[in-house]
Order: structure tokens, then sequence, then C-alpha cells
């Protein structure tokens, strides 16, 4: 892969990682009920998640669905109504309890490996990079690197909104406040199906 590839990817990867879709929402939100530390394996899951997801598709995960697109759009409608049901878990979140612990807990890294695997717009970053960026000259270790700098560029842009989250954290102190938070969150995260499913 060439340098000005490379730059490029690290780009693309930048922007599909840093600005809002399912998992920063979560990373908003979690940040904001839990804390950092508690949502670190969430963030390590993401970025180790979008890593196998990467490879799959690079090495021939992607063909199948070529071959059998009613397999993606199961795939699509599936991982929606999953996110409808996080949706609905988030605008359910309470505040903490009058000991200090907060309800609910945050995602796993199993969780969170997971939920890549049927996350809409981690598919499309997946595929996209795939399909944009890996010349077929050394293949193999061009998808490997570009698994691995996705994995990279990940971390901080994830960072940023979990840090944010818990910056909200003291502001939302009130029940009702965090209540409202958690409400909006809940709609975020349903309102960025919209891109994915507007041509549909």
């Amino acid at each position: 892969m060439s340098l000005e590839l490379l730059i490029a990817f690290v780009a693309f990867a930048f922007v599909t990682s840093v600005t809002p879709g399912p998992n920063n929402t979560m990373l908003l939100a979690s940040g904001v009920n839990f804390g950092i530390r508690r949502t670190l394996p969430h963030m390590l899951g993401i970025s180790v998640g979008l890593m196998s997801l990467v490879l799959a598709v690079g090495f021939g995960l992607g063909q199948v669905f070529e071959q059998v697109p009613m397999l993606y759009v199961i795939l699509r409608y599936v991982g929606a109504l999953y996110l409808l049901y996080l949706a609905w878990k988030i605008a359910r979140s309470g505040a903490p309890e009058a000991n200090g612990d907060e309800r609910g807990k945050p995602f796993s890294f199993a969780q969170a490996v997971a939920f890549q695997w049927i996350n809409p717009k981690a598919w499309i970053m997946a595929v996209g990079a795939i399909t944009t960026f890996v010349p077929q000259q050394n293949f193999v270790v061009n998808v490997l690197l570009i698994a691995a700098v996705f994995a990279l560029v990940n971390c901080p842009t994830m960072s940023v909104w979990t840090a944010a989250g818990s910056l909200l954290r003291n502001w939302l102190r009130n029940p009702g406040a965090l209540r409202f938070f958690n409400i909006t969150m809940a709609l975020l995260l349903v309102a960025s199906l919209y891109p994915i499913f507007k041509d549909v």
C-alpha cells in the first residue's frame, strides 16, 4: 500500500469512527451513566469487534453477501431491531440509586465485540474500507494493515465520546435531567438508522 493511500485511509477511518453512529451514541450514554473506567471494556470491544469484522470482510465474507444479497438485507434488519432494543434500554436507564450505585450494567467486552457484527454502520465501514482502500497486490498484508489501522484510529475517537459523557455526568446529577438525556440519546440512536435505510 502506498503512503498516499494509507493517509487517505487514515482520514476515512477517522471520519467514519468519530462521526455520530450507534457505537458513539452508546459510548456517550455509557460515559454519563457509568463513567470512563466502567466503559473501557465496551470501548475495547468495539475496536476488537470492528477489526475482526474488517478481517472477515477482507477474507471472504463480503463475497458471500455479493453472492447472496438477501443475507445482508436480513443482517441489516436484525441489526436495526437490536438497535431499537438498545435505544429502549437507554431510554429506560434511570439515575444512580441512593447508595451511589448505577442501575443497570455497561456493555461488556464480549457484547461490544458481538454488536459490531449486527451494527449496520460497522458493516458499511468495513465493506467501504476493503473495497476502496485495499489494493490487490499483497492483498493479505494490506487487509491486515487496514484492520489494525482501523482499530488504532478507533480508540482515540471513542475516547472523545466516552470522556464527553463522563464530563456531562456531573451536570446530570438531577434525575430529571438524566432521564431527559437518556431519552435524547435513545432517540439519536434510532435516528442513526436513517442514513442506512433511507434508500431501502
